[in-house]
Protein backbone atom coordinates (compact mmCIF):
# COMPACT_ATOMS: atom_id res chain seq x y z
CA UNK A 1 0.00 0.00 0.00
CA UNK A 2 1.64 3.54 -1.01
CA UNK A 3 1.67 5.58 2.03
CA UNK A 4 3.51 8.83 1.20
CA UNK A 5 7.25 9.02 3.03
CA UNK A 6 6.79 12.65 4.33
CA UNK A 7 3.80 15.21 5.28
CA UNK A 8 3.35 17.71 2.22
CA UNK A 9 3.94 20.90 3.09
CA UNK A 10 1.28 23.79 3.86
CA UNK A 11 2.42 25.40 0.91
CA UNK A 12 1.71 22.25 -0.75
CA UNK A 13 -1.45 21.68 0.56
CA UNK A 14 -3.15 24.78 0.11
CA UNK A 15 -1.84 25.10 -3.60
CA UNK A 16 -3.72 21.83 -4.48
CA UNK A 17 -6.83 23.01 -2.15
CA UNK A 18 -6.73 26.70 -4.23
CA UNK A 19 -7.80 24.97 -7.36
CA UNK A 20 -10.97 23.37 -6.67
CA UNK A 21 -12.54 26.66 -6.01
CA UNK A 22 -11.63 27.58 -9.42
CA UNK A 23 -13.36 24.71 -10.52
CA UNK A 24 -16.84 25.71 -9.22
CA UNK A 25 -18.52 27.67 -11.72
CA UNK A 26 -22.65 27.89 -11.60
CA UNK A 27 -24.71 26.64 -14.11
CA UNK A 28 -26.67 30.02 -15.08
CA UNK A 29 -30.48 28.96 -16.37
CA UNK A 30 -32.74 31.31 -18.54
CA UNK A 31 -35.62 33.45 -16.45
CA UNK A 32 -39.17 32.05 -18.47
CA UNK A 33 -40.20 35.55 -17.74
CA UNK A 34 -37.40 38.35 -19.11
CA UNK A 35 -34.69 35.86 -20.54
CA UNK A 36 -32.02 37.07 -18.59
CA UNK A 37 -29.66 34.11 -16.80
CA UNK A 38 -30.12 33.50 -13.12
CA UNK A 39 -28.44 31.13 -10.49
CA UNK A 40 -31.16 27.64 -10.44
CA UNK A 41 -33.55 27.84 -7.42
CA UNK A 42 -33.14 31.60 -6.44
CA UNK A 43 -34.85 34.67 -7.52
CA UNK A 44 -34.08 35.98 -11.00
CA UNK A 45 -32.10 39.42 -10.29
CA UNK A 46 -33.73 41.13 -13.00
CA UNK A 47 -37.13 40.67 -12.83
CA UNK A 48 -37.57 39.30 -9.14
CA UNK A 49 -39.62 36.31 -10.17
CA UNK A 50 -39.26 32.38 -8.64
CA UNK A 51 -41.24 29.71 -9.77
CA UNK A 52 -43.76 31.63 -11.47
CA UNK A 53 -44.65 34.17 -8.84
CA UNK A 54 -43.13 37.89 -8.11
CA UNK A 55 -41.15 37.38 -4.90
CA UNK A 56 -39.53 40.97 -4.57
CA UNK A 57 -39.87 44.24 -6.37
CA UNK A 58 -36.79 45.26 -8.05
CA UNK A 59 -36.56 48.68 -8.64
CA UNK A 60 -35.32 49.41 -12.38
CA UNK A 61 -32.37 51.82 -13.73
CA UNK A 62 -33.90 54.84 -14.58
Amino acid sequence: MGVPKRKPSHSRQRMRRAYNSVMKVPQLSTCPQCAAPYVPHRVCPSCGFYKGRQVITVKTAA
